[in-house]
């Protein structure tokens, strides 16, 4: 198996900043078109569990944005030709707090999707 073929590392990579970008615009339009959209898509977050695309698009529109924060170290690892895995640490503005993102990519025929995400803050107990 190969592990970080350039062409597919880079095409991860550019997803995953567009995410960001998306993210940190509450562009929902772009953040679904990054999101796999089937019931088997999950995300896990600081105090919310999504099972399923819809929950996760219920839960974007409802927020009304991300808290704004800039991200710390991030590592991107593809495997063979179809699976990602896209770990990152960001910071809150106005906060020194770790926060921690980890996301799973699968590429489709419509291109790289995350099939599953988590969100924590260092030291959170909810």
């Amino acid at each position: 198996m190969t592990i970080d073929d350039p062409q597919a590392l880079a095409q991860v990579t550019a997803a995953f900043h567009e995410y960001e970008r998306a993210l940190m615009e509450d562009d929902l339009q772009a953040m679904d078109a990054l999101f796999h959209d089937a019931p088997t898509t999950n995300r896990y977050g600081v105090g919310e569990v999504l099972y399923g695309i819809d929950a996760i698009r219920a839960f974007r529109k409802g927020r009304c944005g991300s808290p704004q924060r800039r991200l710390g170290k991030v590592a991107i690892t593809v495997y063979g030709d179809n699976f990602a895995t896209a770990d990152a640490e960001f910071f809150r503005d106005g906060s020194d707090r770790r926060g921690r993102q980890s996301q799973s990519w699968v590429r489709f025929a419509d291109g790289w999707k995350v099939v599953s995400a988590h969100v924590s803050l260092e030291g959170a107990t909810s």
